[in-house]
């Protein structure tokens, strides 16, 4: 039997399916050059789709393209110029055509794969130029998770040597990050066994960042009570606000104390590359490793994150087996060396063609125009007494903003149901953050599609739907 008999191969169907497929991709891309009015919702005959039995046999491929397109056009597309909820991605098209190619070659970037590791390679010194760190190696990830997991693996390894094979023993690690640092540094804390009741949640001062005088005297505790520090995370870009940690100031601590500084720049690092912004990130070419979500503000499509170190055999250390059926090529750790993974796919490309296609200026210019705009947000709320910003201007793309009502009894209650009022109208769609115990709206700009006009609109449908607190809480 030949493998077209099978019945997996689309055959005399494969350009009829290239030709829908594109279709409606380039449809897609027009429509998300401008914001449209209102989300789509699904259809009934689409839920009634979606809840059908595993099927036996297949249908046209072509309904199923358009099937796929329903669902998709149906669902919260992070490409769309009004979308500023959490961290979005843009859906770059070039990024777009990177899958599509990677997917359909599909190698596999755990061993070497000839071209494929060279470019993954050439991307991994691309983005560390970019940013502006000094990175002897990296590997690219699923996820910022992932990232500052592989990144504090590395770390907890170089606190305590021989903690892969035989764990900690009497030893009592700790890990030290912000109040407001990402959910995942705890995770990695779990996940390395260094537990959650280890990482010390350092204070923030009034710009919300890291305060390295109080980080300084809780690492002197805890060295005198018998501690041993694994790591310092300064976030650049905290989730909630935007905050950068002062790299140069907790560097400085890191090697008083000789700990491991991990930079978790998942969203706001690629800021670093940007003439207005790059201040904030001094120090960066002092720290040990580095994470960044190019999904994030370098606009490919997910999932793409990096993480980046000094020293590459820091993450052979930890990572590193002598598989006799895993060669290894010369010149380079293969990826299983210095990775989690196994089996990668060739995420790298979609960074590649971003920079080869458009070059790293236009992607800077991308950055500064989202900062821009966070900007020009906080000025024009200054000009309308219903809403109130945080005191501090924003320092990279997030705008934490809420509606004050004279005489509205819970203004908590009264902005979570304005963000859930946003998301049911449709025009915008942003979410809510809790911060200092209160409820914020919470717009992000990381979307190289979005307008003056698309923030523009964020506010006027906030002050139409937010005015009056008993029309929105009935």
């Amino acid at each position: 039997m030949d493998y077209d008999e099978i019945g997996l191969s689309l055959g005399d169907q494969r350009e009829a399916a290239l030709a829908r497929t594109a279709q409606h991709v380039l449809t897609a891309w027009q429509e998300f050059d401008t914001a449209r009015e209102h989300e789509s919702l699904p259809s009934e005959a689409l839920h009634q789709l979606l809840t059908a039995p595993l099927p036996s046999e297949g249908i046209n491929v072509l309904d199923v393209i358009d099937q796929a397109v329903e669902v998709l056009d149906s669902s919260l597309a992070q490409s769309r110029p009004r979308y500023f909820a959490f961290i979005g991605s843009s859906g770059l098209e070039v990024g777009a055509l990177a899958d599509l190619l990677a997917h359909s070659y599909d190698p596999n970037l755990a061993v070497d794969a000839g071209a494929a590791t060279e470019l993954e390679w050439q991307a991994v010194s691309w983005l560390a130029q970019f940013i502006g760190f000094p990175a002897e190696t990296g590997t690219f990830t699923s996820g910022g998770t992932i990232s500052n997991i592989t990144a504090l693996a590395s770390a907890r390894e170089a606190a305590i040597p021989g903690a892969r094979e035989r764990g900690f023993r009497h030893i009592r690690p700790t890990l030290y990050c912000s109040t407001e640092a990402h959910y995942s540094i705890t995770r990695a804390a779990e996940v390395l066994g260094i537990g959650s009741a280890n990482v010390r949640a350092i204070d923030i001062d009034d710009q919300r960042r890291m305060r390295a005088d109080v980080l300084r005297e809780q690492l002197q505790r805890d060295v005198a009570n018998g501690h041993t520090p694994v790591a310092i995370v300064a976030t650049t870009g905290t989730t909630l606000t935007g905050a950068v940690d002062p790299i140069e100031q907790l560097a400085d601590v890191a090697e008083e104390f000789g700990v491991w500084l991990h930079v978790d720049g998942a969203y706001g690092v690629p800021a670093a590359a940007v003439a207005g912004r790059a201040y904030l990130f001094a120090g960066l070419d002092r720290v040990n490793s580095v994470t960044v979500d190019c999904h994030k503000w370098m606009f490919v499509p997910k999932a793409c994150s990096a993480v980046l170190v000094r020293d590459a055999a820091s993450l052979a250390k930890v990572f590193a087996h002598d598989e006799a059926y895993m060669p290894h090529a010369g010149g380079h750790y293969n990826a299983v060396d210095i990775t989690l993974e196994y089996s990668r796919p060739f995420r790298a490309l979609k960074l590649w063609m971003l920079f080869s296609t458009h070059g790293a200026n236009a992607v800077r210019t991308a950055i500064e125009r989202n900062c821009d705009q966070a900007q020009m947000l906080f000025d024009w709320i200054q000009s309308r007494p219903l809403f109130e910003t945080l005191s501090s201007r924003p320092q990279l793309s997030i705008v934490p903003f809420r509606a004050v009502v004279a005489d509205c009894p819970d203004p908590d209650i009264h902005n979570d149901a304005l963000c859930a009022a946003i998301q049911r109208d449709g025009r915008v769609y942003v979410s809510p953050a809790t911060i200092d115990g209160h409820v914020w709206l919470r717009p992000c700009f990381t979307n190289f599609r979005t307008t003056s006009d698309d923030v523009s609109t964020l506010l006027d449908v906030a002050q139409e739907l937010g005015a009056d607190c008993g029309v929105l809480h009935s």
